[in-house]
């Protein structure tokens, strides 16, 4: 068998082999080496175990957190980790794990109140299940016998596989007598998982791990508050819904139930937007940055804003960063080939601070108008100025980098940090990774409105994060405001539009095995045929269409 194996950092090495090998062995073998630890395996566009045996001449390529594969199957390796640990330290309790926070997952133990120590009991052990290299089974599961088993030992997957017909099958996966499904593959074994951290954090356990910036360490613990208490928020926003997991959802979709989650999911979006109104007139507040990731929605959130603004009886100017793009010849460009759109230096941040003050100054300001077919700015079109007390409402990706404003008062910003973040999970132990909501989101609307492929919009995505981690979430601690835009009904009403997208994109596409992973992710949600309870200025429909604020 000739067999081609390409590492994470692109150096491949050609092997004749005589023989079927598992792939780990084969790694071991013939020194298969990789700067980063690796989590995962693409074999001829079909993610592997790295315990798969391999029996055909192939192409593979090893994957670590970087890949969105690699980053799930290194969190549901862990997760189960943890909750062995956490059986073995505390004895038999439900864990959850509830959402995305410090660079970690933030999660739960019902009836247990967390101190530091028992935070370091439950790292300890384990690292002592880790050192005892124990293998994590896993074995995949036809709906039926998947159901079987679920309705025995898993009632709460028994009730998410019962709720939809779309779940076609699942992984059983199981370690030390903790059993659980899993949508994608597992690491084999504990050996495989040796970077994490347990701490404790408000009433819950962090349990932390290295991220695409350094697949190599555990980065740098730093508390997220203000997301946190976004969280906290979300879960009383299900509650009004009453909506608490994704098989009640299952339940209400296509029903006169699921249009009024729909209204009030959205009401609750513009009562928090009005709050924040008030907040600015009260505190007088001058300058509001709005940042936040791709597909985030900050452009209907600002235009919302702005509405609100104006309600109260203040007239706010409206203004994107991105008319303030350097001319195109002086782009920074990444790799030295593709335009750097997302870096601060494609900002003339000179301009931008002194036309800033100049309109806080009470000065008539030609604003530019960044014309993208010529690469330039055009002056002379929007010449305008602010009355006292007017806010300017800037939205933009760099809104929350101090670089941007540095020469303005900081007491006359409000900072805004805007991401769709759900804590409506799957079930107890697997989350909605915001990652997916918002490659939904983005390959819905970019297909819509710009023709893009939806495998230009996942080939596209990894370099997309890549300059997320970089320019847009080292600041989002900065903000003085989070705000979520996420719909508790979305993901059931982007299924509609998603699917046919991502079942176009054939086996021989480069991004099909990424779609059929995305394809696995929705069979858990009933697909909303009828989307007419999305109102004309939800968010959602800058994304799906049918927009009053975003054409």
């Amino acid at each position: 068998m000739k067999i081609t194996i390409v590492n994470p950092q692109n150096r491949s090495i050609d092997l004749t082999i005589e023989q079927a090998m598992h792939l780990e062995e084969i790694i071991r073998t013939y020194g298969v080496t990789s700067d980063t630890p690796v989590a995962a395996a693409l074999c001829d566009q079909e993610y592997i175990r790295l315990d798969q045996m391999i029996d055909h001449s192939c192409t593979i390529f090893l994957k670590d957190v970087k890949d969105g594969y690699g980053n799930m199957s290194l969190q549901y390796s862990l997760s189960l980790l943890y909750r062995c640990a956490v059986k073995q330290v505390v004895g038999r309790c439900d864990v959850q794990i509830c959402n995305s926070l410090s660079k970690g997952l933030f999660t739960r133990i019902i009836g247990i109140n967390p101190t530091d120590e028992i935070c370091h009991r439950i790292e300890k052990q384990m690292h002592l299940l880790v050192e005892k290299d124990i293998e994590i089974k896993e074995e995949y599961m036809e709906r039926e016998p998947l159901l079987q088993v679920c309705s025995k030992d898993l009632p709460e997957v028994y009730e998410l596989v019962n709720s939809t017909t779309d779940v076609s099958g699942a992984y059983i996966i199981e370690m030390e007598g903790v059993k659980d499904y899993c949508p994608i593959h597992v690491l084999p074994s504990t050996g495989d998982l040796q970077l994490f951290e347990v701490r404790r954090y408000r009433n819950g356990i962090l349990l932390r791990f290295p991220d695409m910036n350094d697949p190599c360490h555990v980065p740098p613990y730093s508390p997220q508050a203000v997301l946190y208490n976004a969280f906290a928020e979300e879960t009383k926003w299900d509650r009004l819904t009453g909506i608490s997991g994704v098989s009640q959802l299952n339940r209400v979709v296509n029903t006169e139930k699921f249009d009024e989650v729909a209204m009030i999911s959205d009401a609750l979006h513009e009562r928090k937007i009005a709050e924040i109104a008030s907040m600015i007139k009260k505190e007088e507040k001058r300058i509001i940055l709005i940042a936040g990731p791709s597909s985030s929605g900050k452009t209907s959130f600002a235009k919302r804003l702005c509405i609100q603004l104006r309600v109260i009886g203040m007239h706010p100017l409206y203004l994107g960063t991105d008319d303030y793009f350097v001319d195109r010849k002086d782009l920074p460009k990444v790799q030295g080939e593709h335009i750097d759109y997302e870096a601060l230096s494609a900002v003339d941040t000179e301009l931008f601070s002194n036309q800033m003050a100049q309109l806080l100054g009470g000065d008539m300001v030609d604003l530019p108008y960044y014309d993208f077919k010529q690469g330039k700015k055009i002056f002379g079109k929007r010449i305008t100025s602010v009355r006292p007390g007017q806010p300017i409402v800037i939205e933009g990706i760099h809104g929350l980098n101090p670089a941007l404003t540095e020469m303005l008062n900081e007491d006359m910003k409000l900072k805004i940090y805007v991401s769709p973040l759900t804590s409506l999970n799957i079930d107890s132990h697997h989350r909605i990774p915001t990652s997916d909501v918002r490659i939904l989101r983005r390959m819905i609307r970019d297909y819509r409105t710009r023709g893009n492929s939806p495998s230009d919009t996942i080939l596209s995505w990894h370099n997309v994060r890549a300059g997320e981690e970089k320019n847009i979430f080292p600041y989002c601690g900065h903000a003085d405001v989070f705000f979520n835009t996420q719909c508790t009904y979305e993901v059931a009403v982007l299924k509609h539009y998603a699917t046919p997208l991502l079942q176009s994109i054939d086996l021989g596409d480069p991004a099909f095995a990424e779609a059929q992973r995305i394809l696995t992710f929705l069979q858990y949600f009933n697909e909303a045929q009828d989307d007419h309870a999305v109102l004309s200025n939800s968010i959602l429909r800058e994304f799906i269409g049918g927009s009053i604020l975003v054409k």
